[in-house]
């Protein structure tokens, strides 16, 4: 789809838009004097500077400083297109740098708004290694804890999307805009445009949501405030851990009186879903979309959200398929990012195991589970977990809390469901019931035995 018009904003439009009346104070880097035509000498580069500041008002591609959006303060940095494309130079780089370092300072999230054409050919190779200094100052602020969101506007591609933008935790688009690292000068003539649009790099899970510059403000707002208040300081406490979810109605009463009436009963299509846990647990929820290496999986929600009191959570749900490794990437990235931003983990377990065909395999199903397991095993924050439908083998326990995991009556967890296990030891059909009965997969055996803490009622 083309761009909206509004996506060309310049950079103090597109600060005032998320800003509002709480208005915006910006911040200069120490000055800096460049050689005459700058570090190459390119004739011909200072009259164009020179124009571009005449044509812009600006004395650089980037404006910087703090505002509040929302009810929440920020840094914001803001790229002008209309300045030599937006491009990042040396004293882009200086401005780019502060920024960072000026979020670092005070604690603030850093919000980016990214309209650029990559790296400045009149500067060569020292524009080009701007794109390390951006990487050095978003390192730092990721160690400290604080969180990165990134709007891209049109156009955003070379170095430019390839750090500010796509290296930031959330990643917003506006419609229509030319997301890539391939800009449309460079890229083959025969390339799908599609794929280099806001659109397709969502389809890709590159971007986490594409969000019409009329709800931007807000959406914006809701994200500063659902990536919390910045991990403990060194006398405070971690965070509480996320509450545990109320049981839905269920067309089921009671707990189930064998393996295989918990079975059917988890597998039933009546029982209710991640999306009615979720709805009922948040009053905003703030969707994450994509694993970053080009794949989604529908199948596995995750995401942070506000509840009732205010109080921000990350969720990882699966929804009752087979998760796809991208849907375990996924996971260990909403899992991971929570943990630096100090933000409690719920995560809802109910899937028949992990993706195992041909694809699956291609894809690093072994590597994304493993990588998802090591997520929640390194997490510093609480990681809270419900069962709430099926619990199969190691596809689900990768989600799985260890010490805070909780059933619903309307679950099972086994180390294989039950069919396969009596096709392993070469039983009948007929035995599969019996199986179940002796893998001791209720939600009653699974807090007798110690696996699960309590039945959520």
């Amino acid at each position: 789809m083309p761009a909206d018009p509004s996506s060309r904003m310049t950079a103090r439009e597109a600060i005032a838009l998320l800003t509002g009346a709480a208005g915006f104070t910006e911040h200069r880097p120490p000055p800096r004097t460049l050689p005459p035509d700058g570090p190459l000498g390119w004739a011909g580069y200072d009259a164009a500077r020179e124009r571009a500041s005449a044509r812009t008002g600006e004395e650089e591609s980037v404006v910087y400083g703090t505002g509040v959006v929302g009810d929440r303060a920020c840094v914001l940095l803001a790229f002008e297109f209309g300045f030599l494309g937006g491009s990042l130079g040396q004293l882009t780089g200086d401005r780019l740098e502060a920024a960072y370092e000026l979020a670092l300072s005070r604690r603030l999230p850093l919000l980016a708004l990214v309209a650029t054409g990559g790296s400045r050919m009149q500067e060569g190779m020292v524009a080009l290694t701007q794109l390390q200094r951006v990487a050095a100052a978003s390192t730092r602020l990721r160690a400290a804890g604080l969180p990165q969101i990134a709007v891209v506007r049109d156009p955003t591609t070379g170095g430019g999307w390839a750090t500010v933008g796509a290296g930031a935790d959330v990643v917003l688009a506006l419609p229509g805009a030319q997301v890539g690292f391939a800009g449309s000068r460079v890229r083959p003539p025969d390339a799908d445009p599609y794929a280099y649009g806001a659109e397709g790099q969502f389809a890709a899970g590159q971007v986490d949501a594409v969000v019409p510059v009329g709800e931007l403000a807000g959406t914006v707002g809701l994200w500063l405030r659902a990536l919390g208040p910045g991990p403990p300081g060194p006398h405070e406490g971690l965070p509480a851990a996320a509450p545990l979810p109320r049981a839905q109605p269920s067309a089921a009463s009671g707990l189930p009186t064998s393996g295989r009436k918990a079975v059917e009963r988890a597998r039933s299509a009546q029982r209710p879903r991640a999306e009615a846990y979720l709805a009922d647990y948040f009053t905003v929820r703030l969707p994450l979309h994509g694993d970053r290496c080009g794949s989604t999986d529908p199948g596995l929600l995750t995401g942070f959200g506000l509840r009732a009191d205010g109080q921000p959570v990350a969720y990882v749900a699966q929804c009752g398929t087979p998760t796809r490794p991208a849907g375990y990437r996924a996971a260990a990235r909403t899992i991971r990012l929570a943990d630096r931003l100090g933000v409690p983990v719920l995560t809802l377990v109910d899937t028949p195991g992990a993706a195992n065909d041909a694809e699956a395999e291609r894809a690093g199903a072994g590597a994304a589970i493993a990588d998802t397991f090591a997520a929640i095993a390194a997490a510093r924050v609480p990681v809270t977990t419900l069962v709430i439908g099926e619990g199969g083998s190691g596809g689900a326990l990768a989600l799985a809390a260890p010490g805070n995991t909780h059933v619903t009556a309307d679950s099972y967890f086994s180390v294989i469901a039950p069919e396969l296990a009596a096709a392993i030891l070469k039983r009948a059909p007929a035995e599969t019931g019996a199986t179940a009965d002796q893998l001791r997969l209720r939600p009653q055996d699974l807090v007798e035995l110690g696996i699960a803490r309590s039945i959520v009622t």
